[in-house]
């Protein structure tokens, strides 16, 4: 990619976020499409992974200090499924405005869906009773899809907390439009042991 067509990716993560969720996706991004990826977390300040990796995270999630992502996925954690679960909806807001790629993997969809992004949109999760059972009634409950893999409407990527590879996929897809071979090659070079 030239640096015309260099986009900036944030990643967020919350205390407690799954290792295994955002690698495939910052690595492919970094490497096999010269994004400048960002991580990000509430105050800019250091969250510790499941298996006990601390981040550094270079900045905040407020909006005014994220105006120039083109994508935003935010990664799964349990804090998002409790109280103390940042409010999400300015940055998103933010970039869904701009046209920009949002994706949410794992718990990361209950923010999605209690910010009223899931409205309209075909999404999926860690199971429809499950989403349900930490967003509530959401809209857009309707259109769930009960499958193990991510899925893509309208720039909006779903993924259940099992399904790195097709959320790495789908989110760079989408950030990366007309890219489809190389995006099929990456999500064929991950999955490989599967086949």
């Amino acid at each position: 990619m030239t640096e015309q067509q260099q986009k900036t990716i944030g990643i967020v993560l919350l205390d407690g976020f799954a290792d295994w969720e955002f690698g495939l996706l910052t690595g492919g991004a970094a490497e096999h499409f010269g994004a400048k990826v960002v991580f990000m977390s509430p105050g800019g300040k250091p969250v510790k992974s499941i298996g006990g990796l601390e981040a550094r995270p270079a900045r905040g999630i407020s909006s005014d200090e994220n105006e120039d992502l083109d994508a935003v996925a935010l990664i799964g954690s349990d804090t998002w499924t409790g109280d103390a679960a940042p409010d999400i909806v300015p940055l998103i807001s933010v970039i869904r405005a701009k046209g920009g790629v949002v994706g949410g993997i794992c718990a990361a969809t209950v923010a999605l869906a209690k910010g009223g992004f899931m409205d309209g949109l075909l999404h999926t999760s860690n199971g429809s009773d499950w989403l349900k059972g930490h967003a509530g009634i959401y809209p857009g409950a309707a259109l769930y899809q009960d499958v193990p893999r991510a899925v893509s409407d309208s720039k909006i990527v779903t993924a259940p907390g099992t399904a790195p590879i097709s959320f790495a996929a789908e989110f760079l897809a989408n950030v990366y439009p007309g890219t489809a071979q190389m995006t099929d090659a990456v999500k064929a070079m991950f999955a490989a042991e599967h086949s």
